[in-house]
């Protein structure tokens, strides 16, 4: 794993929102695509990233005993950018996976966006780590690709 590239181990095919979207949009998502983690951009930078985490902490209605129907209600009413975290912590594609999981380590960090010549090329998280040193091997991704943005 020292040697061992971000580039080699990241998913470049990253579902990213912008920072006007609606939450609501956000937590459907992460729902339906089972992931924990939304790098938001503007004009191809990253500027933020929600997690599942943002979506808890917004969540406060789910503590008070708040409905689903009204808790969707209540996401509706708010932007990506109320919840997102700022700034974001990224990781270039080059770097080892050493120092991509050492950051995430010290930064108390679930991801890394990656990104080259301030341009998003994919999302390094913490779940890839662990899926290398489980299996042993790097997956096979196939050819780099670009972003999806909804």
């Amino acid at each position: 794993m020292k040697n061992l590239k971000v580039r080699d181990l990241m998913t470049a095919r990253v579902t990213t929102l912008g920072r006007n979207d609606r939450l609501d949009v956000a937590d459907e998502i992460l729902a339906i695509r089972r992931i924990r983690h939304l790098p938001i951009v503007e004009e191809g930078a990253v500027v933020g990233i929600v997690s599942q985490r943002d979506l808890f902490r917004s969540g406060w209605a789910s503590a008070l005993g708040i409905g689903t129907n009204t808790r969707k209600n209540l996401l509706k009413g708010l932007m990506v950018k109320e919840v997102m975290s700022e700034p974001v912590i990224t990781v270039d594609p080059e770097a080892t996976v050493a120092h991509a999981a050492r950051l995430m380590f010290e930064n108390k960090i679930g991801c890394l966006p990656v990104v080259s010549e301030g341009r998003l090329q994919g999302l390094l998280t913490e779940t890839d780590v662990l899926r290398y040193v489980a299996d042993g091997q790097a997956p096979s991704r196939g050819p780099a690709a670009a972003s999806a943005a909804l």
